[in-house]
């Protein structure tokens, strides 16, 4: 019979997980033996599958990839182009440029697989380029998924992961994993707060006890801010902008509040009434108040879960207030909005774009240790 060892709580505490000591079987038997060996020829990968940006960390050295979310293709295919590595920063130079032979896809679609296949080429490069799978062995993958996934949703991340390379795939909740990331003591008896920004998804969660008591996932973020801009664009001056465009707007001059003084900045697009190339001049006054629905949206999904949050937590988030993460954190006046709008002191977390990785890769270090608290996906 295969002896049974407690894990040690303070580590579960240490990574802000410790909710009760757990016991793990010893690796006795044959089957604990075959992944011991199997672990000294691969790593274990934690991956950020976000909508814009897809981070990985690797198990001992943290975040090692940060790069868009995004495929070129040969066009009616799904072969990706320059044998496989036409994926991340290559791709994204080719947005709002390819001819007509070539397709560039984003496979995520508000923090959920929109194209299986796609997703299944993403995860292999990053995996690979990683240095995941070494021989004939298969890394271990914890992905960080949206709060509001369903289980079919679920599946097909992990069904895209294994497909993609992984010998076992783990899930974890992206709040959970942010507000580890950014140092929130989510193991004690106390609550956090940790309001996800990302690309697709606003995820917003208050936390005690390594357990999600309140949360509320939006599909409103990052993207939704750089759409709204572009149709302000095009309904105001008649020209036609590229998402890349868009975004360097949102970045520049995007913000949650009225900036004063007021900026200006000048761009390029399509003339929609001529087909010619033409400039504009464009204020951060008229783009504040284009994004102003998208931002409302995140606010308000905030105040839901603090309006479901239990008293004695509440009274704890007076003291402890908000942090935020995701790279849409870093809108301009956000923080200061949130706090104005629910009277906690709001703050964004350092490197706040890589917090949910941070989080992944504080997992990865005890993984055996703690894999029980995560969703075990299937073993390839």
């Amino acid at each position: 019979m295969a002896t049974r060892r407690p894990v040690p709580l303070e580590i579960a505490v240490q990574h802000g997980l410790g909710l009760r000591q757990r016991t793990v079987a010893h690796d006795a038997n044959p089957m604990g033996l075959l992944d011991n060996f199997m672990r000294l020829f691969s790593l274990d990968l934690g991956i950020d599958l976000g909508t814009a940006n897809t981070l990985v960390a690797v198990q001992g050295k943290g975040v090692v990839i940060s790069e868009p979310s995004v495929v070129a293709v040969k066009k009616g295919t799904k072969t990706v182009l320059a044998d496989g590595m036409a994926v991340g920063d290559m791709a994204k130079l080719m947005i709002g440029k390819n001819p007509a032979n070539i397709e560039v896809i984003r496979p995520m679609k508000d923090g959920v697989i929109a194209d299986l296949e796609i997703t299944e080429a993403m995860l292999r490069y990053f995996i690979n380029k990683a240095g995941g799978r070494r021989g004939p062995f298969r890394p271990r993958l914890v992905v960080a998924v949206p709060s509001g996934l369903n289980e079919v949703e679920k599946g097909a991340v992990t069904n895209s992961a294994i497909q993609a390379g992984a010998r076992e795939v783990f899930l974890i909740q992206q709040p959970m994993a942010a507000a580890i990331g950014a140092g929130l003591p989510v193991g004690d008896a106390i609550g956090s707060m940790i309001v996800d920004i990302g690309g697709g998804t606003t995820e917003v969660a208050v936390i005690s006890l390594a357990g999600i008591v309140a949360s509320e996932s939006v599909r409103v973020a990052g993207d939704e801010l750089s759409h709204a801009i572009a149709r302000h664009i095009k309904n105001t001056y008649s020209m036609e902008v590229g998402d890349n465009t868009a975004e360097q707007v949102k970045i520049q001059l995007g913000s949650a509040i009225m900036l004063e003084p007021e900026e200006r900045l000048r761009i390029r697009g399509r003339d929609l009434r001529t087909g010619m190339p033409t400039e504009v001049e464009v204020t951060s006054t008229e783009i504040t108040n284009a994004i102003k629905p998208q931002v409302t949206a995140i606010v308000n999904s905030v105040k839901m879960v603090l309006e479901r949050t239990a008293p004695e937590l509440a009274s704890d988030l007076l003291d402890r207030g908000i942090v935020m993460a995701g790279g849409t954190s870093q809108l301009r006046g956000l923080a200061q909005l949130l706090g104005r709008e629910t009277g906690l002191p709001c703050r964004v977390a350092e490197d706040s774009l890589t917090c949910v990785e941070r989080g992944c890769a504080a997992l990865l270090d005890n993984l055996d240790s703690l894999k029980q608290i995560l969703e075990t996906g299937n073993k390839s």
